[in-house]
């Protein structure tokens, strides 16, 4: 099943979809792995045509490229994740990353290398280790902001973001209409994972470990509780704070409140209303390089894969009006 409206040719595409089913490390109520198809499900209702932008989504350009199946090897998956969305960076197109558990968030990030990261998100996910595993959900933006635990041992965090990735060659994973398997690489090594993004504004957070704040305390981390999420995009919709800045834009679905997306593996309250959220991506959308939507389970009647659909939906259509007012 390919995303309701994604119907543009990989060659031809401006934004390239990729499922990512990881779930492997979800705790509390996992299912992430069926997040991809679900979300693409419940899009099927929605309608093509936007009144606000006043555009189609069939004619924006976007290509499903079928998911990316997982295996048990995080570090070594995320590796190859990242392959697959550096193809659709190095195309010129705008990689849509599909989730799948938080962690895929990771291989987001390490493939658009933005300058900041956006995140709606309950929680910090600033941990160093959780349960003794460093790439847990729970730690993925701590590995966008410093690296990887074997990278962090050998190098200093001065170095350069990138780095040489192993073409090993874990093979082509890929279900869906691929034009092949990208720079697939094989076991990570140390190398593989420098940190790739310089700030972080994480929105929606209510929750976290003494590390992780102490950690958000850093003057690379904004934290925005959710009482203060619309001040915050009020703001960033006028104040130009993302000019010249290569942003990358994450949308956990426990920012919202559970009322709203009660399909996710660790619920919080007191989060975040959806229009709070749409409007958190109407204001990124036109600075991003990159999107992701993760952490969809099968735990609910739909509530929190439809709102995830329409989440992305409105990334590219406001992505795609900001490109075409730069047109003109």
């Amino acid at each position: 099943m390919s995303f309701p409206g994604a119907r543009t040719d990989r060659d031809e595409a401006a934004y390239v979809l990729v499922g990512a089913p990881l779930d492997a490390t979800t705790t509390f109520q996992p299912g992430t792995r069926f997040g991809p198809d679900r979300v693409r499900r419940f899009a099927e209702t929605f309608d093509d045509y936007d009144r606000r932008t006043d555009a189609a989504f069939t004619d924006l350009g976007v290509h499903d490229a079928g998911d990316l199946h997982a295996w048990d090897d995080v570090p070594a998956y995320l590796a190859f994740l990242r392959g697959e969305l550096s193809d659709a960076v190095d195309d010129g197109a705008v990689p849509l990353l599909l989730g799948g558990e938080h962690t895929v968030t990771a291989a987001g990030l390490g493939a658009v290398r933005p300058d900041v990261a956006v995140v709606v998100d309950a929680h910090l996910d600033l941990r160093d280790a959780y349960d003794g595993n460093p790439w847990s959900h729970a730690c993925v933006l701590r590995r966008g902001l410093d690296g990887g635990p074997d990278w962090i041992d050998a190098n200093s965090l001065d170095g350069d973001r990138g780095g040489d990735e192993d073409d090993s060659g874990a093979g082509d994973r890929r279900d869906g209409d691929s034009n092949g398997p990208g720079r697939a690489t094989g076991r990570s090594t140390g190398a593989d994972w420098p940190p790739s993004v310089d700030r972080l504004v994480v929105l929606g957070a209510r929750t976290g470990s003494p590390e992780e704040w102490e950690r958000a305390d850093a003057p690379d981390v904004t934290v925005v509780p959710p009482e203060d999420v619309p001040e915050w995009t009020a703001a960033a919709a006028d104040d130009g704070r993302f000019a010249g800045e290569r942003v990358y834009l994450s949308v956990d679905v426990d920012g919202l409140d559970p009322a709203y997306a009660p399909g996710t593996g660790t619920m919080e309250p007191f989060g975040l209303a959806p229009r709070e959220v749409r409007a958190v991506v109407r204001t990124v959308a036109p600075h991003a390089a990159g999107c992701d939507v993760v952490e969809v389970n099968d735990r609910d009647d739909g509530q929190a894969a439809a709102v995830a659909g329409k989440l992305l939906r409105e990334f590219v259509y406001s992505h795609a009006a900001e490109a075409e007012s730069d047109e003109v």
